[in-house]
């Protein structure tokens, strides 16, 4: 992610930095959900259900079982999901679920995005200041080093509703039946299992942080964005939800099943969506933080001429 500047930081509080921060985090998210909705559809849409296995379905009304065969025309029910393209998914999500899907798992989304911003952007303008009170010449890396370490403490604490996130994203489900799924999950393998796709989540993000472009970053780290993907949805369905999985695969074990399956172009699922969210979300993202923290430096500035 670019340099955030540093105009003015002194003369603000950690709670201002914060408020700024989740301000734009918000905006944020009310612009880029519809994208994430589509790219985790198109990933997890190269894990078809198995012929003739039941699975579930809620309308957002009633829930109905069902038998499917592949997903073909003999099927009771045609899942749903098998989308050609980003625009295909946009188009086939708004007739079938209706437009209020594209903004699946908003409500953990904003619950997510407050606490990731608040620790990154506030750790990375502290860390920043910090480092460059060190003696040494060493200016260059203290947007690489502060990012990074930002980063990865903020992934560590959100993990578990990035799991949420993925889940209500991935299929339509009552918060009573996500509750469900999850309690069920958690009694299976314990309180470790939130934090499914953990590493890769890591792999997928910290470049962001350094001096990486958004979208070079983006393609880079797409196959991770994939692998977190298929370790959310693949290790929790209805299949794996009772079964322990204390050995999950690692990361490079999975990236190679998906090779294996879907070629090398199913470590790039949904790299359309992701790529057009990218340049908006970051300069929306900054430039209200900028906006915040100019905010917050005028109001401190009025209150110091006029104690």
């Amino acid at each position: 992610m670019a340099e955030i500047s540093n105009m003015n930081i002194q003369k603000l509080t950690i709670v201002q930095q914060a408020i700024a921060s989740c301000c734009g985090a918000i905006i944020t998210s009310l612009f880029v959900t519809p994208f994430d909705v589509i790219k985790t559809r198109l990933q997890a849409q190269n894990n078809p259900f198995p012929k003739g296995k039941c699975f579930g379905y809620s309308s957002g009304h009633t829930d109905h079982v069902y038998v499917c065969e592949n997903g073909d025309s003999k099927a009771w029910y045609k899942k749903p999901g098998h989308f050609k393209g980003t625009l295909d998914a946009f188009v086939k999500i708004i007739r079938i679920e209706g437009v209020k899907s594209l903004w699946s798992g908003l409500v953990p989304t904003l619950i997510m995005v407050v606490p990731t911003t608040a620790i990154y952007f506030t750790c990375y303008d502290q860390l920043s200041e910090a480092l460059k009170t060190r003696p040494g010449k060493y200016d260059e890396h203290i947007p690489v080093i502060a990012g990074s370490l930002s980063r990865f403490g903020s992934v560590t604490v959100v993990s578990p509703l990035e799991l949420i996130r993925t889940q209500m994203q991935c299929r339509r489900l009552s918060y009573k039946q996500l509750y469900q799924h999850i309690s069920t999950k958690v009694a299976v393998d314990g309180w470790f299992s939130l934090w499914a796709g953990w590493t890769s989540t890591i792999l997928r993000d910290v470049p962001f942080s350094g001096a990486a472009s958004g979208s070079i970053a983006a393609v880079t780290t797409q196959p991770f964005d994939v692998v977190k993907t298929h370790r959310q949805t693949q290790l929790w369905n209805s299949e794996t939800l009772k079964i322990p999985q204390r050995d999950g695969k690692s990361t490079w074990a999975v990236m190679r099943k998906i090779v294996a399956r879907n070629g090398i172009t199913g470590l790039f699922a949904g790299i359309t969506p992701r790529l057009f969210k990218v340049a908006p979300a970051c300069a929306i993202m900054i430039s209200t933080y900028e906006y915040g923290k100019s905010f917050f430096s005028h109001l401190n500035e009025k209150k110091n001429q006029h104690p």
